[in-house]
């Protein structure tokens, strides 16, 4: 098999090192316009790399196409990717341009079109998931979900990634990864209430905080905080009924549901093996993006159904709107 990524920076650079690790003898080339770029993933994963996918176009074989590249800039990729006969993986796109064209030109070109939607792989999501089904009971959460912009990408300015831009913006980043598993695990979004600003002196021209109130169908209530102005990388739940307590903090290790008989703390325990990079904080694992890439290949070698897709996404990044309007 071989495959392309298209955007070599961080997130470019994670699937490239999970894909060889997926199967490495899968052939992986990268594209980018950055030089620098292009000559570090070269040395660092011993791939061939160009800087447009006209060059690439013309080596025949390819299977798919990684599209890596800042969100508002992947409708034009993956319509150019489908036009040459490549299965799509996409990363968040933030916005839905394109999206009836490409689920279209995807269908009658009978191609996978895979929309990433990580935390739905993530082991401790999935835990959660369960305890909540087995409680069957009503339950309020509280989620903050917050980290200080400039700390995103630390080795980089903050002005100069797609999170500088208003239509691709850090909160809406964050609500279109968080919100995609809160309506898998809680249902359906029927109301949200919202208080919204800008609280800091950041250098942007969009709302760096959120605090709303969300009613799902299933009778559960939540209170969700989205910010971007937290200094200290927060990923903070409280899922709380009558028959059910569990509190995690974001990290692997940090899942803990409340045994109300004995009244203690049970921590736990879901992975065998926890891959983590040192230059992320410490609730970001490796393990969901493995998962979500095994996904993706099973989507294109077995005709196994995704758990995200472009259509699900769509309708999330209405909600998304009508929290930012």
């Amino acid at each position: 098999m071989k495959v392309i990524v298209i955007g070599l920076g961080s997130m470019g650079k994670r699937r490239i090192r999970l894909i060889s690790k997926f199967d490495d003898k899968i052939q992986i080339i990268g594209v980018d316009t950055n030089e620098e770029r292009r000559k570090k993933c070269s040395i660092e994963y011993k791939i061939e790399t160009f800087d447009n996918l006209n060059d690439v176009a013309d080596i025949t074989g390819f299977d798919s196409a990684f599209v890596c590249t800042s969100p508002l800039t992947h409708h034009i990729i993956i319509t150019e990717c489908l036009n040459l006969g490549l299965n799509i993986f996409s990363e968040l796109n933030l916005v839905d341009d394109g999206y009836e064209k490409n689920i279209r030109l995807a269908e009658q070109n009978e191609l996978v079109l895979f929309m990433s939607s990580t935390f739905l792989y993530r082991e401790e999501i999935q835990k959660i998931k369960a305890l909540i089904e087995q409680a069957n009971c009503k339950l309020n959460y509280s989620y903050h979900v917050g980290q200080y912009l400039p700390d995103w990408h630390p080795w980089e300015n903050y002005q100069d990634f797609f999170v500088s831009d208003k239509l691709s913006n850090g909160c809406r980043e964050i609500f279109a990864i968080e919100i995609p598993w809160l309506i898998d695990v809680f249902g359906d979004i029927d109301k949200v209430d919202v208080v919204k600003s800008k609280m800091s002196d950041l250098n942007i021209d969009y709302n760096d905080n959120y605090l709303i109130l969300v009613q799902h169908s299933s009778g559960h209530k939540g209170a969700l905080e989205v910010d971007v102005v937290s200094r200290k990388a927060v990923r903070n739940l409280e899922v709380f009924g009558e028959k059910l307590y569990i509190h995690w903090d974001g990290s692997p290790t940090g899942l803990y549901e409340y045994n109300y008989e004995e009244k203690v703390d049970v921590n736990l325990q879901l992975y065998k093996e926890i891959d983590q990079l040192e230059n992320y904080s410490s609730f970001v694992v490796e393990n969901d993006y493995f998962n979500e890439i095994t996904s993706f290949f099973e989507a294109v070698l077995k005709g196994k159904a995704p758990l995200y897709s472009f259509e699900k996404d769509k309708e999330i990044l209405k909600i998304i709107d009508r929290i930012e309007s």
